[in-house]
């Protein structure tokens, strides 16, 4: 990449003129909308369930009159519970869309709204119905929640069809850009449209490695917001040549409605792991050594033992019915065994459902050439290898219910990275190796996140992160979010 002059510097994209500026997109104001329409029906919605229940449960007493007094208040609860919310921010169209902030500003803004309700009947003497209160913060608040859920879902799936897209400028050195294009193209349901880069004065090129074309340079990022109608522009590393010139360009873009996000140097860290504490004037990040050892612990031992008993017991019939379908098939075996390595480089026999042909093996030095996979994997979408009965049972991950016994024995446990092959072990680069350093997992991040769908380098960025920053809630999350997968209509073949 050339360098050149300050005054020399020109984008071979030239940046538009005046006349050509863009319409800021109204992806934000629209979002906000459906957040505070799907608040209000929460909200009427638990109302009147609140209104019936109290008058018909046998629960309550009768002698208390909901009529006057309860659905003259509905709409003065609702505002104040709407206003509750807004004060927390929880329609900024920042926080929709992505992590569990929303999600908690939603429910402490309920209590909040429970709380200012309660306080001011009381202090007015104001006589309301104490089961229809009771009903209608209990109904009202999961109900929102649950609103919003499918919100979200909604927005997710509306950014993954490049619809309500929020226009995005980055800045910094053209590899750091590339890195954060991936992700953005990648995790295409954050809604993220990456309009053009920018670049340190003294950089002279015409578009990025990736193909992100230059537009202008960090120092006109107001004129470029305006200009291009970004509604967010993220910084990179590389993106100020001083901490001055970015305190500099935060003071101008207080005055445009565009969210400023930098991305660290710190790439793949949880964030329960990163603390942010001024030192000096300084904020500076403090990183907490991985977790990886604490998913060696008795909690999570206990867990997959509890589990894995648990759901063999609850999919018994599940068992014997693809037993049996897979014999009657070609009267092959039922069961596929096949070595794989677990804990620390140890290997162990993994239990399958046999779902390809019985000599799977020797067919595939025949196909070897039609892999579809750029790394040590070797993946086919119409794999002739898979049986009738195979594309099913793979279809919904049934072939990989006999692995609940490679966890009751201590082989595998219910969550973790995928159990891979001695071959494709004899193949890792150092980084990859620490993907053995905790017990290999029916289902994973790789999975919840895009199963053969995604790339190598993708399923071992997954498995490092899910190794480093290991947490039973973590856990939890993936194993509910692997029902979804498994459902789901891509990534498995």
């Amino acid at each position: 990449m050339g360098k050149g002059s300050e005054e020399g510097w020109r984008p071979r994209h030239a940046a538009l003129s005046p006349l050509d500026r863009i319409p800021r997109s109204r992806t934000q104001a629209l979002t906000r909308l459906a957040g505070l329409l799907s608040d209000l029906a929460a909200v009427a919605i638990a109302s009147m369930l609140a209104y019936v229940g109290r008058s018909r449960l046998p629960v309550f007493s009768a002698v208390e009159d909901v009529t006057g007094s309860s659905l003259a208040t509905g709409v003065l609860i609702a505002l104040t519970w709407i206003a509750c919310n807004a004060v927390l921010s929880a329609y900024s169209a920042r926080e929709m869309g992505s992590g569990s902030w929303e999600f908690q500003r939603v429910a402490f803004g309920g209590m909040m709204a429970a709380g200012v309700v309660g306080i001011a009947c009381y202090l007015m003497k104001y006589d309301l119905s104490r089961g229809y209160f009771l009903l209608l913060f209990a109904i009202g608040i999961p109900l929102m929640l649950i609103f919003r859920l499918i919100l979200r879902r909604t927005l997710n799936r509306a950014h993954r069809r490049g619809v309500l897209q929020r226009r995005v400028l980055i800045a910094g050195t053209p590899q750091h850009i590339d890195d954060v294009v991936k992700v953005l193209t990648r995790e295409s349901w954050l809604g993220y449209t990456v309009v053009g880069a920018m670049a340190r004065v003294g950089w002279s090129a015409d578009e990025t490695p990736g193909g992100v074309p230059f537009v202008g340079a960090t120092k006109n990022v107001v004129d470029l917001v305006e200009q291009y109608g970004a509604d967010a522009v993220v910084f990179t590393e590389g993106s100020f040549p001083t901490s001055a010139d970015f305190r500099r360009t935060a003071w101008e873009l207080e005055s445009l409605d565009a969210q400023m996000i930098v991305v660290p140097a710190l790439s793949d860290i949880s964030s329960q792991r990163v603390q942010v504490r001024p030192v000096a004037g300084l904020p500076l990040l403090f990183v907490e050594p991985p977790q990886r050892e604490a998913a060696a612990h008795l909690s999570k031992r206990v867990f997959d033992l509890v589990g894995s008993a648990g759901l063999l017991v609850l999919f018994s019939p599940v068992f014997l019915i693809t037993a049996l379908v897979i014999w009657l098939d070609d009267r092959g075996p039922v069961i596929f065994r096949q070595t794989r390595v677990g804990l620390d480089g140890k290997e162990f026999t993994c239990l399958k459902f046999r779902s390809m042909v019985v000599n799977a093996e020797e067919v595939l030095k025949q196909i070897q050439h039609l892999n579809q996979a750029d790394g040590v994997l070797f993946k086919m979408e119409n794999d002739p290898r898979i049986t009738k009965p195979g594309r099913f049972i793979r279809r919904y991950s049934v072939d990989e219910l006999p692995q609940l016994w490679n966890v009751l024995r201590g082989d595998m446990s219910l969550i973790g990275p995928r159990p891979p092959l001695p071959k494709e072990v004899a193949n890792y680069q150092s980084d990859v190796v620490r993907r053995l350093r905790v017990r290999p997992g029916m289902t994973g991040l790789w999975q919840v996140s895009g199963r053969s769908d995604l790339s190598w380098d993708d399923t071992v960025r997954l498995d490092l992160y899910y190794v480093d920053n290991w947490s039973m809630v973590q856990d939890l999350t993936i194993l509910l979010r692997t029902f979804q997968a498994v459902f789901g209509r891509s990534g498995a073949y």
